[in-house]
């Protein structure tokens, strides 16, 4: 019999492919530099764990295969596709991007995810993982540097309105009249609200207040955070801070909780002059809600790196709003946050094969 299925991570969560592998990337300055953790214990302290065998790897992640078995001798690395047998599925130990009902039901010996997106819900949603009780890492806090200057970008087309220049270019019209284009703001002395200050929103947090701003944030974890954040409150919090905030970023992993959370009350909260980004989930946004809070102006303005649907329908009333700049679930895409995945996946497969602590463990019933 031959497995028909193959369920990777989707361009909307990584990058399409891993390229070549990372040459001399100091993986413990990268784990330092953007805060990856690694796990309070040694995974061969887990029940069911051996020195693997075979590691499946999503069909993208076939460049991949030396590089791996260059960190973990003796480990057969099995790209699945449609010929792939079933018995080389059931005898795997763990798999490199794919996460799915039908791929958990023929790996009967598979112990361990390792998830190439930050956002896992596609993957602990499967019954399995917690029925199994299956280890899952992914890329938490990996995409963290390029997705925080990704929303510095889009801040800044906000305020300095530079689609509407991009506009008037494009017609060969020099807009240098105040009746033309709406009047720049500067993002020194305004308010930023960052919403989940995980690796994300720590990243969005520093450079925010790198260049002046007020930074206020939410975290489920509790109160405590970064000197360059100002106050950090709980989720309960979230719409008390939003009165005072001039822009809010939301950088939450989509949970039961977070699904819907930015609806018609929560932009009812917000300033008639403040902005809202999103690069966490797009379903964390009741889309008719954040329409009509624009169309009503209950707010300036919206940056979208994430929608829900995705992708956005062509005949969506966003796409020709003239205060919504959406960019097609690409902040993460980035040479630099590339090699981090790179190096990551093959220290986490070395780290397996060693039995040593994993980086960036996801914590499956909280869903990141």
């Amino acid at each position: 019999m031959l497995v028909m299925w193959v369920s990777a991570v989707s361009a909307a969560d990584a990058p399409a492919s891993l390229p070549a592998p990372p040459s001399g990337i100091d993986i413990g300055a990268v784990m330092q530099s953007i805060g990856i953790r690694a796990a309070d214990q040694p995974v061969r302290l887990r029940q069911g764990w051996r020195r693997p065998r075979t590691i499946l790897l999503a069909a993208d992640l076939e460049d991949q295969r030396a590089a791996l078995e260059g960190v973990a001798s003796g480990v057969r690395f099995v790209v699945v596709n449609s010929a792939t047998p079933a018995s080389v599925v059931a005898e795997a130990d763990a798999a490199i991007g794919l996460c799915s009902p039908e791929l958990l039901q023929n790996a009967v010996h598979l112990q361990w995810i390792q998830w190439l997106g930050a956002g896992v819900e596609r993957c602990v949603q499967v019954p399995s993982v917690r029925e199994q009780r299956l280890l899952v890492t992914n890329m938490q806090r990996a995409f963290g540097p390029s997705i925080a200057e990704h929303v510095l970008g889009l801040m800044l087309v906000l305020s300095r309105h530079l689609n509407t220049y991009i506009t008037e270019q494009q017609r060969a019209h020099w807009a240098d009249d105040s009746k033309d284009v709406p009047l720049m703001e500067d993002l020194e002395g305004r308010t930023l609200l960052v919403v989940g200050l995980g690796g994300i929103g720590t990243e969005v947090a520093q450079r925010a207040h790198a260049l002046g701003m007020r930074v206020i944030a939410t975290r489920a974890s509790g109160r405590t955070g970064p000197d360059f954040v100002s106050y950090v409150g709980l989720p309960d919090e979230l719409f008390k801070l939003a009165q005072d905030a001039d822009f809010v970023v939301n950088c939450l992993p989509l949970t039961p909780q977070t699904t819907g959370l930015y609806n018609r009350a929560f932009f009812a909260m917000m300033k008639p002059s403040a902005y809202f980004l999103s690069v966490g989930r797009g379903r964390s946004t009741v889309t008719a809600d954040l329409i009509g809070a624009l169309t009503a102006h209950l707010i300036a303005g919206a940056a979208l790196d994430v929608t829900d649907p995705e992708p956005l329908p062509a005949d969506n009333p966003l796409w020709h709003m003239p205060n919504v700049v959406i960019t097609p679930h690409v902040a993460a895409n980035s040479p630099m946050a590339d090699e981090i995945i790179r190096a990551l996946v093959r220290e986490n497969v070395r780290r397996y094969a060693a039995g040593e602590p994993m980086l960036s463990v996801v914590d499956v019933e909280r869903g990141y």
